[in-house]
């Protein structure tokens, strides 16, 4: 990506390529504008009226009210309330949305976060509605927050390349799979807890950040659609006509880092020998990659690239 971690976010929308600043910035803008108008209202005695029109952008558990309101399963991902509940997310969603971007590219990125908040909230109504403890609660039960989606990303990065190491203060280097899967039995232990809708909506972002990853080695993108809308959007905007998009695999530096990638031009390869994976092989896969898209890839060769990416 380009420069610093505050340079990049300050010119979130002014570069292509880059959807894990603008997802962090779409975030902290909403963040600032609804605390903003909170403030305002509140002081003008209009509290009442704020906490009312709010609802209308979360994520309610029942179905008749989610018919009323079906913009809300967009809208609740990039809604946050406490400093540390946004923080957190935002984090989680830097630390590893820089490996998942660096290996799958910047639209599969914004695939996973979408597809996974948008799981999470299936999943959360699905319980909600089957479940005998939540029965006297889902009239009043709505949820808030980007947990699910970074959840996917948590778990697709864990999936993707799960020996990668992070150092964590006080207890140093951790495999991302590790993390993940504490993460994952934390938020099924406090699935029937106080913040249950949130705990729920974790594990189907979770779920679907495995999924995805797993069907993505078999040659099946499921943010196919995700990705369609937004190049929809993109060129509504924008007043331009694309072409077939490309999509792009990173090549991260050794030992986990997400400092830089690289995009190699060269011509496209041979088929590649399934029994032995080198870094040549990998080049040459990249390198068709850049000249053909992701989709003229054979099994083989699509195979050989997730399994490289464990190593």
């Amino acid at each position: 990506m380009y420069g610093n971690f505050w340079e990049n976010l300050r010119n979130a929308f002014k570069h292509t390529d880059n959807s894990l600043y603008k997802l962090i910035a779409i975030n902290i803008l909403v963040f600032f504008a609804v605390l903003v108008v909170r403030v305002f209202m509140t002081i003008g005695g209009l509290g009442n009226l704020y906490a009312e029109a709010l609802q209308y952008l979360m994520m309610p558990a029942s179905l008749p009210r989610l018919i009323t309101q079906p913009w809300s399963i967009f809208t609740y991902m990039f809604l946050h309330e406490g400093i540390f509940h946004i923080l957190f997310n935002m984090l989680f969603l830097y630390w590893f949305g820089q490996l998942v971007h660096q290996f799958l590219g910047s639209r599969k990125l914004t695939n996973l976060y979408i597809l996974g908040g948008m799981a999470g909230a299936a999943f959360y109504v699905l319980i909600y509605n089957l479940a005998p403890y939540f029965s006297e609660s889902i009239d009043s039960s709505l949820m808030l927050g980007a947990s699910a989606g970074v959840f996917a990303i948590v778990v697709g990065a864990a999936t993707l390349s799960p020996n990668t190491t992070f150092f964590l203060i006080l207890i140093g280097p951790v495999k991302i799979k590790y993390i993940a899967m504490f993460y994952v039995l934390l938020s099924f232990a406090n699935s029937a807890g106080a913040n249950a809708g949130g705990e729920l909506a974790h594990l189907g972002g979770a779920l679907l950040g495995y999924l995805y990853i797993v069907q993505l080695r078999r040659g099946v993108d499921l943010g196919v659609p995700v990705q369609k809308v937004g190049i929809f959007f993109e060129d509504l905007f924008s007043g331009k006509r694309r072409q077939k998009v490309k999509v792009s695999y990173r090549k991260p530096k050794s030992s986990g880092s997400f400092s830089s990638f690289t995009k190699s031009t060269k011509s496209s390869p041979k088929p590649v020998d399934p029994a032995e994976t080198t870094q040549e092989e990998i080049d040459k896969i990249l390198d068709k990659i850049a000249d053909r898209g992701y989709e003229a890839l054979n099994k083989e060769e699509k195979r050989k690239l997730f399994e490289f990416s464990k190593k």
